[in-house]
């Protein structure tokens, strides 16, 4: 399992060449890449800030795909978030996800993202024309991740 909070960018073909190094029990890969958009709520964006509490981000990202892993047969994990200033188009998360089977694969990689989008501490400010404004959190996010829970 690697967990990343990082300002630099990421290179997914590394990243993914480091998932499975050594894993010829791997079969299935699944991955997400969270992108900058240049529009939000109608409006133009020209930039993206993404703030955190480091340790407390660290240890909530961590739990979330200890979850997942509690959930599914995964055999390895990498998330990686950025931080700092962005700008349309720039990666901002990556969540990739190894199991035997293209089914867990997929499903924890979902969960994870749903969960981080929900439960990790980051606070996004974007830049637009009309000046800055702190993203509010949506809720088709809170309904996605609302799905996962047992009943």
């Amino acid at each position: 399992m690697t967990v990343r909070v990082q300002e630099a960018d990421f290179d997914l073909s590394s990243e993914i060449a480091a998932l499975r190094q050594g894993r010829p029990d791997i079969g299935a890969i699944a991955a997400f890449i969270g992108l900058v958009r240049d529009m939000n709520a109608g409006e133009a964006v020209a930039g993206l800030t993404l703030e955190h509490y480091p340790a407390m981000t660290q240890k909530a990202l961590e739990a979330i795909v200890a979850q997942a892993k509690q959930q599914w047969k995964i055999d390895a994990v990498r998330v990686i978030h950025r931080v700092g200033r962005l700008r349309p188009s720039d990666q901002i998360v990556l969540v990739a996800v190894a199991s035997s089977h293209r089914g867990e694969a997929f499903q924890a990689c979902e969960f994870i993202m749903d969960y981080l989008k929900t439960q990790a501490p980051f606070w996004k400010q974007e830049q637009t024309p009309a000046g800055t404004r702190w993203v509010e959190a949506r809720a088709s996010d809170t309904l996605a991740a609302e799905r996962w829970k047992k009943t």
